[in-house]
């Protein structure tokens, strides 16, 4: 115990943890002898496997939390080394997706104060599912979201192995929508940011400045936008792979009705919360139009 009160010992765990996980689920990709899809999937869910033992070697299901921004960055570069050629469109996604997954790593290591501390929604279900936790765990917290990511991330596979050719038209709409990508990246990096700010004053409440003066999560916004920006631009470069679509779908379904209403539930317990929720949006930060409280008026 006392060495997961050490931050610098948990990230040394951490990164061992996931040196083990990437090994499994390199080594699986290999020796499966499915189609890509099939083994890129199988070994997904192996190295998840892996991560799962060692949140329960350490009592922590927090150990899965990096996976969901370093996965995606793994699975590309690793297909970026077999596939060739690359040409510049899958440079472009790529470097879309690298962005995002550095910024939102670094900024799990920046809140990262070790395996003593474990994510509050985490420890919410352990409470409210009692014997049913194991299976909440793993299913819920780790099998899940791999199978979402691996869905957002697989356009990008798709894009590197098949390599396509593209008409003017489609060309443009592709670097629109990386640029989107980019962009996406860019509001949660922001977001995230002024919300470490807004933490470090101490003030409590809500925080209604910049991103968030409107909106409640335009760090979720910017996930959102991450992954249906990168699946549409795959589109526009594979058209009758239009299905691809499914894992930004997938991703949109999480936050609207786990992440959000979470979170939601827990900020309601602030004084005024009921306020803060009218006045602003879930999602866009564009001004609300509040209606004013009806008159009172004397019988």
């Amino acid at each position: 115990m006392k060495v997961l009160k050490n931050r610098a010992a948990s990230f040394a765990i951490v990164a061992v943890v996931y040196a083990i996980a990437t090994a499994c689920g390199i080594v699986s990709y290999i020796y499966l002898p499915f189609d890509f899809r099939l083994n890129l999937l199988l070994a997904d869910v192996i190295a998840t496997v892996a991560t799962f033992i060692f949140s329960l070697i350490f009592r922590n299901a927090s150990v899965y939390d990096p996976y969901w921004s370093v996965q995606p960055i793994v699975i590309i570069l690793a297909f970026a080394i077999i596939s060739t050629p690359i040409g510049w469109a899958q440079i472009l996604c790529m470097s879309a997706i690298f962005i995002w997954g550095i910024r939102l790593t670094a900024n799990w290591a920046y809140t990262f104060h070790g395996l003593e501390h474990q994510d509050w929604r985490y420890t919410m279900l352990k409470e409210t599912t009692g014997k049913l936790y194991p299976v909440v765990n793993f299913l819920g917290i780790h099998l899940v979201p791999t199978l979402i990511v691996y869905g957002c991330t697989l356009p990008a596979v798709f894009l590197l192995v098949n390599a396509p050719a593209m008409a003017t038209v489609n060309a443009v709409f592709f670097c629109v929508f990386i640029a989107m990508s980019v962009g996406a990246a860019t509001l949660q990096g922001t977001a995230d940011c002024q919300m470490h700010a807004f933490r470090k004053r101490g003030t409590g409440g809500f925080i209604r400045d910049g991103v968030w003066k409107y909106s409640r999560h335009p760090n979720y916004l910017g996930e959102i936008t991450m992954w249906w920006s990168i699946a549409l631009a795959c589109v526009c470069a594979m058209p009758h792979y239009w299905y691809l679509i499914v894992g930004a779908f997938a991703n949109t379904l999480l936050f609207l009705f786990i992440s959000i209403p979470l979170a939601e539930k827990r900020q309601s317990r602030k004084p005024n919360f009921a306020e803060y929720k009218a006045s602003t949006r879930m999602l866009f930060p564009i001004k609300k139009k509040v209606k004013p409280a009806p008159e009172e008026t004397n019988a």
